[in-house]
Parts: C-alpha cells; structure tokens; sequence
C-alpha cells in the first residue's frame, strides 16, 4: 500500500536542460502508464490540479484564454493566459515569469509526457526536484492511489526532496542556492 508517509522519490532522471542565450528551459519527461486523455484531465481540470500541481486554476486549462494560477502555502496569484489547448496533445501557458509547454505522446502502454518550463538558471535543479515530486504524486492520482500534494516549501522539507535537488544541480552543472535562503 502506498502512502505519502513511506513516499521516497526515485533517483534524478528524465531531465535535461536547452540554453538559448539568457534563457534555459528545463525539459522534464515521464512515461505514465495511462492514457493520454486521461493524463489530459490532470493536466487542465482544477480539481486534479489541486491534487498534484504546483498551483491551483480558477477554471479549467483545456480551453484558451484568460486563468489565474494561484501557489500553495505563500499564496501567490498569476493571472495568465492559457495560449493553446489541443486535447489530448498540446497545452501551453505561464506561470511564475515562464512559460510551459505539455506535449503528451500516446505509447502502446500509456503516455510519454514531455514538459519544457523556462526557469532562472540558478533556480533550475530546484524545479526539476519539484516537477519530479509533482510527476510522482500525478502517478499515485492516476494510478488510483493519491498520497496528496507535496509543492512549494513543504516539498523543499520532504526527504529526497534536498538529495534531488543535489543531483540534478550536478547533471545540469548548476550550483542552486544555499538550501533555505530561496
């Protein structure tokens, strides 16, 4: 049985970053054992995005226009626009001063998803530590068995959390900041 209790994130993996300039994007990519259309209902219906993602959506992200994104813990509230929606394959926005695109890929056992979000350099392992929580938690909803979200400075004290940071700040050839002085 799984629980939030006994979650441990597995080893950094499945990230890498492009520079172009100034501007690094993280890509992040899962292969989940679901459906695509299934994986697009988590990605854009508020109530599921509660469950897993990094912030909460006033509406659903499956259509475009206007959206506030809201964070958890310090609340902070980003009024953005969804600027494309193309069920069950293409979703993109901002949020936090980057943009995301979600590309889902159909696989005979499920759905490659790919995120590309630009982050400031410095800040780039700790993103992809985040994400990589987020996506295992997203797995643990659509699989059924949901251990809650774990975002923001309560996912920076989850164990494993640190060490994923530390890791993907050497894949990436990154020093993030001092853990606690974000």
């Amino acid at each position: 049985m799984s629980t939030r209790a006994n979650y441990r994130p597995g080893p950094a993996a499945g990230a890498e970053i492009e520079k172009a300039g100034d501007k690094w994007t993280l890509v992040l990519v899962r292969e989940l054992r679901h459906p695509p259309a299934l994986v697009w209902d988590a990605l854009t219906d508020p109530d599921q995005l509660s469950e897993w993602a990094p912030f909460d959506a006033d509406r659903s992200l499956a259509t475009p226009g206007p959206v506030k994104l809201s964070t958890t813990g310090t609340p902070q509230v980003a009024e953005t626009s969804v600027k494309r929606a193309e069920a069950p394959k293409l979703l993109e926005y901002s949020w936090g001063g980057g943009d995301l695109r979600w590309e889902l890929e159909p696989l005979s056992s499920g759905t490659r998803l790919t995120l590309w979000h630009n982050i400031t350099p410095g800040y780039i392992a700790w993103g992809a530590a985040g994400w990589h929580v987020c996506f295992d938690v997203l797995e643990h909803l659509l699989s059924g068995t949901p251990i809650g979200r774990i975002v923001g400075p309560e996912a920076m004290q989850h164990e494993g959390w640190q060490r994923l940071a530390a890791d993907y700040g050497k894949q990436f050839g990154v020093e993030s900041p001092s853990w606690g002085k974000a």
